[in-house]
């Protein structure tokens, strides 16, 4: 049985066109030829499925388990490819473009990553154990599907786990350029996102990766309170003692708040140099860059000399630039008894001052309390409260002279003050050569690197990772970030701008109009229809006739079809609306007999509508 649609309406109701009848009956016929159609396709694919079945039964498939096994891991394996996001936005799962150290994008399953059996030293033994929970899952916000990350879950524990790299990264030639995501899904109050290069040791065991375990670089944000930081710390090694110091980088000279809580996927770039200059970037923008000779505290090179640690300032050295002048003498008539304020003997007591009325009075409405115990607590006594005969005076009690300043009084004398003649400036201790002194004219050439690691404390949870990248072309760590970053950025743009859209159309739907608004809009409207009818008494010629009556034959079927659907929709909604779509159709049926023309009667039913 076929339901009335669009495709096939009674069209009886108001009497419709001869043309419109015949487009209705075209289509119920082409609407029949489909279904058909559809039937006899459905026929021929249960006859295929059942011969297909009766050879599988019969053991005439052969191999038809391992087709169909091939054909599920291929599936699969295209699900984590290639995803699309509601957006359009197709996910493929980023592929380096050129050599790499290390790249992981944490799509597939978590292979070659390493949980920390370690625990922390010197903690306290419930928290010690790095027992922090990871997963591997899309975002919460901004989803691209089929993107995934590795995600901290755990708050207040301490994380650690750690990867080999593909092939150990040698301080030579070659920069080092390192870049992955952060996204503090539910804001940061105090904790770390910054990741670890280990130093390449023979002891190097990364299931025992924890606090100590040496590393070379560690690169990346943390926060605490209000104290925003992006770290770049290097562990060079001193040439003369062969011991470890850690260098830092110097504080960007950038607000770095915002990227800490608007819950966006930021990109995190560290680009060192063999000129030993080195570069950081939060989104492909440097925030920071310098040299590791001259930007980094302390600095790599200490000073070729120092102070003498024996050397002592003597007894007679005079540091004082200026002293009182021995001649001078103090003034005859200066006298230092003369008092800074006096009387003011010329001031006049107001008129109206109540000299004896106290300031406060015991509060007449105050009651004892009941449980009083005048033994133990002493005779009771109202509180006191300001005088309210005092709050309409000039004032209230003992009326005292207000003081001023004394045109006397000069203080206590001291002599002027003088150069000092013996002045022998700011004494400092006297230079030696450094003992301990070195020159590495090339930090860059650190520690070699053979894994990374996140060993990580932090209040909350939900920071997500993705994307790591270790190479040495920066054209193969932004082809890295479109592929990947860039998506998300894309995605969360598109969401932003949804957000703002729906935002505004809900603003202008709850606008209310005012009468005075709703009187405009009908004379607007009236305006508008006498407009026409002016417009188109010019289009009638001197012989009554419209012109080019012809051109306007199709615009006319056209809007006949729209009136059929608008009246069918009418006839199916609310009873409610029955009012104004039967002054719809008289008005369409006015003008339709009206001798106006079809331009005139496509014009009035537009402005009805309106």
């Amino acid at each position: 049985m076929l339901e009335r649609g669009r495709g096939c309406r009674d069209t009886g109701r108001y009497g419709g066109a001869a043309r419109s009848r015949r487009l209705v009956a075209g289509n119920c016929v082409l609407q029949v030829t489909r279904m058909h159609s559809q039937w006899d396709w459905l026929w021929l694919g249960l006859l295929v499925i059942s011969s297909v079945t009766a050879e599988i039964e019969d053991g005439g498939v052969l191999g038809a388990d391992v087709e169909v096994e091939d054909f599920d891991e291929e599936s699969q394996q295209a699900d984590v490819d290639k995803e699309e996001s509601s957006l359009g936005v197709v996910y493929r799962t980023p592929k380096p473009t050129g050599d790499v150290y290390f790249a992981e994008t944490f799509d597939g399953a978590l292979t070659g990553w390493v949980l920390s059996e370690a625990k922390k030293e010197d903690t306290d033994d419930n928290i010690a154990k790095y027992d922090g929970r990871w997963e591997v899952e899309e975002l919460k916000e901004n989803t691209v599907p089929g993107d995934k990350g590795l995600v901290l879950k755990s708050a207040a524990k301490h994380h650690a786990i750690s990867a080999m790299l593909t092939k150990t990264f040698i301080f030579d030639k070659n920069p080092l350029i390192v870049q992955y995501e952060v996204n503090f899904q539910g804001g940061i109050d105090c904790g770390g996102a910054y990741i670890k290069l280990l130093s390449s040791t023979d002891d190097l065991d990364l299931e025992f990766f924890f606090d100590k375990t040496p590393y070379t670089i560690m690169f990346g944000p943390d926060k605490c309170g209000e104290d925003y930081k992006l770290h770049f710390i290097i562990r060079h090694k001193n040439p003369k003692t062969g011991e470890y110091d850690e260098k830092h980088a110097k504080r960007p000279d950038v607000d770095l708040k915002k990227f800490y809580l608007d819950k966006k996927t930021h990109l995190y770039t560290l680009v060192l140099k063999p000129d030993d200059t080195f570069e950081m970037l939060i989104d492909q923008s440097v925030i920071s860059k310098g040299s590791l000779l001259e930007d980094m505290i302390p600095p790599i090179n200490p000073p070729k000399e120092i102070d003498d640690p024996a050397d002592k300032k003597p007894e007679d050295w005079d540091e004082r630039q200026k002293i009182p002048d021995p001649n001078a003498v103090k003034p005859d008539d200066w006298d230092e008894d003369e008092p800074s304020k006096i009387e003011d003997l010329d001031a006049v007591k107001p008129e109206g001052w109540l000299d004896y009325e106290p300031q406060y009075v015991p509060d007449p409405n105050a009651k004892k309390p009941k449980d009083w115990d005048e033994e133990m607590d002493g005779e009771w006594e109202a509180p006191q409260v300001p005088n309210p005969k005092c709050a309409t005076a000039p004032g209230c009690g003992l009326w005292v002279r207000p003081m001023k300043n004394n045109p006397k009084y000069k203080g206590k004398w001291k002599a002027p003050m003088i150069v000092n003649p013996n002045y022998q400036g700011i004494w400092s201790p006297r230079k030696i050569p450094n003992p301990d002194y070195f020159e590495d004219p090339h930090p860059f050439e650190m520690t070699p690197i053979s894994a990374i690691g996140l060993e990580l404390w932090s209040m909350t949870s939900d920071i997500y990772f993705d994307n790591f990248i270790i190479c040495s072309e920066k054209e193969v760590a932004d082809r890295w970030a479109a592929d990947g970053w860039g998506l998300k950025k894309l995605v969360a743009s598109a969401n932003e701008k949804t957000d703002e859209d729906f935002n505004l159309k809900k603003t202008d739907v709850s606008m209310p109009f005012t009468k005075g608004e709703v009187k405009q809009r009908r004379e607007e409207l009236e305006d508008d229809e006498i407009d026409l009818e002016e417009k188109d008494n010019e289009d009638i010629g001197e012989d009554g006739k419209m012109i080019d009556e012809s051109k306007y034959g199709e615009e006319e079927d056209i809007d006949d079809e729209d009136n059929e659907d608008a009246d069918e929709s009418q006839e199916e909604g609310d009873k409610s609306n029955k009012s104004g779509s039967e002054d719809e159709m008289t008005v369409a049926d006015e003008t339709a007999s009206s001798g106006d023309g079809p331009l005139k009667s496509v014009r009035k039913r537009r402005v009805q509508k309106d």
